[in-house]
C-alpha cells in the first residue's frame, strides 16, 4: 500500500506527495496494467548517428510543446541523437534541452518579443479576442551550436515571438515541420473556424475584423511564401490537418505526411476510479462527466455546445468535473453539482482527474488532433466528441466512445447517455486504452518519425 499521503486537494490546484515507496501489492491495487515498457534511454543503435534538433516554443510541461517533448524523449530511447531548442523556462531536468531563458534579462526579452508579436492585433479594434501570431520576431537559432551539428531541423509550435519566419530561409539542412495547429498555413490565425481565405492568400481577415484585402494577414502569408524553403517537409498530426494544408495556397504543392500526435502511455494510465475519487475528494454515487482543456473558453473548443448538451441531462444523476481555465459563474448557473480543479500543472493530477471520470466530453469545433481525448482514453475513459476535424481520427464510434453529428448538441447529449448507460462499459474502457497504446503511443510514433527522417536523409 501507499506509505504516504496526498495533500493540497482543492479547487484550482492539486499537489501530490508520496513519502516513501509503493509496494508491488499496493501498486497492483492502485494502478491498472500500464502497457509495454519503453526501451532504456540511450540504448545502443545505429540511429545514434542521426542528429535531430527540435525547435519548440512554449512550456514543455503543457500544451502542444508537451507532445513535441514526448516525441523527443521517445526518439532518445530509440537511440536517436535528439536535442531540443526552446524558450521554455522549464527544462524538465533534461540535459538535451537547451533553453534561451538563461537569465532574468532573457526572460524579459522573451516577454517583449511575445508582446510585440501579439500587439499587431491592436491595430484592428474589431478583432476577436483569440490568439493571432505574426512570425515577425524571434531568436536566430541558426547561430546556435545545436543547429550547427544537426542533420535535421524539426519545427513544432514556434509562436509567441520565438521564431522569425525570415530565419528559416537561412537553413542549409533538411527541414521537418510538424503542424500542431493551422498557423503554418494561415496569415496569422491558429484556427480558421468559418474562414477559408487561407486557401486564397488571406486578407480581409475575419478574426482581425479588418475589412481590407491588404491587411497584416496578407503580409504574414506573403512572408511565409517568400522565406519558407522549397525542401520543407510537412507533417500533419491528423488526417484533417494534412488535408487542410493541401488545400491551402501556401502548401498545395508541398508533400505532406500524416503522423499522429503522440501520448506517453507510461504517464497516462488508469487508476481505479474509487481510489482516484477518494484522493481528489469526490464523494458521490453519481456518474462523473469530465470536460477540460488548457483554456476551455477558447472559441474553437465548443464549450457552448457542451453546456447545451448537459442541460439535456438529468441533474440528479450526474456530477460535472472540469479542469483548465474556466469562468465559474457559468458553472454556478448550470444547476449541476460540479467540481473544478482549475489549471493542472502536473501529469499526476491530470491522470487522477481522468481516472475519476466515467466519460470525457470533447466538444471542439476545430482541433488539430485532440491530445486531451487521447490522454483520457489512455486512462481507460471513453470519449464523446463531434465526428469532425482531428478528434474523428482518435475515437472509434461505439467502440472507444461516441462521435456525435457535427455540431449538434442534442446528439452530443445522446452520446454521453450512450456511454454512461452502456452495458458493455468495461469493454469500452479497455478498447479506449488499447486504441491509444497501439496507435498513439510515443514509442510507435517515434519509430514512424525515424523512418521518415531516414527517407529524407537518403534523398
Amino acid at each position: 500500500m501507499i506509505k504516504g499521503r496526498f495533500y493540497g486537494i482543492s479547487t484550482g490546484k492539486i499537489a501530490y506527495k508520496i513519502k516513501s515507496s509503493v509496494s508491488k501489492e499496493g501498486e497492483k491495487k492502485l494502478f491498472w496494467q500500464r502497457g509495454k515498457v519503453h526501451a532504456h534511454i540511450g540504448k545502443k543503435s545505429k540511429n545514434r548517428t542521426m542528429k535531430i534538433l527540435h525547435i519548440i516554443a512554449g512550456n514543455l510541461a503543457g500544451g502542444a510543446a508537451r507532445g513535441a517533448y514526448w516525441l523527443h524523449q521517445a526518439l532518445v530511447k530509440e537511440g536517436i541523437d535528439s536535442n531540443v531548442w526552446t524558450n521554455s523556462h522549464i527544462t524538465l531536468g533534461d540535459e538535451r534541452v537547451r533553453t534561451t531563458i538563461k537569465s532574468p534579462m532573457d526572460k524579459v526579452l522573451n516577454s517583449i518579443r511575445s508582446q510585440l508579436d501579439a500587439n499587431f492585433q491592436l491595430f484592428y479594434p474589431k478583432r476577436k479576442k483569440v490568439i493571432f501570431s505574426t512570425g515577425f520576431f524571434g531568436i536566430d537559432f541558426t547561430k546556435s551550436r545545436e543547429y550547427k551539428t544537426a542533420d535535421i531541423i524539426h519545427f513544432h509550435w514556434i509562436n509567441g515571438g520565438f521564431v522569425n519566419i525570415k530565419h528559416i530561409s537561412k537553413i542549409d539542412k533538411r527541414i521537418v515541420w510538424t503542424m500542431r495547429d493551422m498557423w503554418p498555413m494561415t496569415g496569422g490565425c491558429h484556427y480558421s473556424i468559418e474562414c477559408d481565405r487561407y486557401k486564397y492568400g488571406c486578407g480581409n481577415c475575419k478574426q482581425l475584423g479588418s475589412g481590407s484585402k491588404y491587411d497584416v494577414s496578407k503580409y504574414i502569408l506573403y512572408r511565409k511564401k517568400k522565406y519558407l524553403p522549397k525542401n520543407l517537409k510537412l507533417v500533419g498530426i491528423s488526417n484533417w490537418l494534412s488535408q487542410e494544408a493541401k488545400r491551402s495556397e501556401l502548401f498545395r504543392n508541398t508533400e505532406i505526411k500524416t503522423i499522429y500526435n503522440n501520448i506517453d502511455t507510461n504517464s497516462f494510465f488508469p487508476i481505479e476510479k474509487k481510489q482516484a475519487r477518494e484522493i481528489l475528494g469526490i464523494k458521490t454515487d453519481k456518474r462523473v462527466i469530465l470536460a477540460g482543456a488548457q483554456n476551455i473558453n477558447d472559441f474553437y473548443k465548443g464549450f457552448d455546445k457542451f453546456l447545451e448538451a448537459v442541460n439535456l441531462l438529468d441533474r440528479e444523476e450526474n456530477l460535472l468535473l472540469f479542469f483548465g481555465k474556466i469562468d465559474k459563474s457559468i458553472l454556478d448557473r448550470l444547476g449541476f453539482e460540479y467540481k473544478s480543479f482549475g489549471f493542472l500543472y502536473d501529469l499526476i493530477s491530470l491522470r487522477l482527474v481522468y481516472s475519476a471520470s466515467d466519460v470525457f466530453v470533447a466538444p471542439s469545433l476545430m482541433d488539430a488532433f485532440g491530445k486531451t481525448l487521447a490522454e483520457a482514453m489512455a486512462c481507460a475513459v471513453p470519449v464523446v466528441c463531434f465526428d469532425a476535424t482531428g478528434p474523428k481520427d482518435i475515437v472509434e464510434h461505439k467502440i472507444t466512445g461516441y462521435k456525435a453529428v457535427p455540431f449538434e448538441s442534442e446528439d452530443l447529449a445522446n452520446g454521453i447517455r450512450w456511454v454512461l448507460n452502456n452495458e458493455n462499459y468495461k469493454q469500452l474502457c479497455k478498447s479506449a486504452r488499447e486504441k491509444v497504446i497501439t496507435e498513439f503511443d510515443s514509442e510507435i510514433i517515434a519509430k514512424k518519425y525515424i523512418d521518415f527522417y531516414k527517407d529524407i536523409l537518403s534523398e
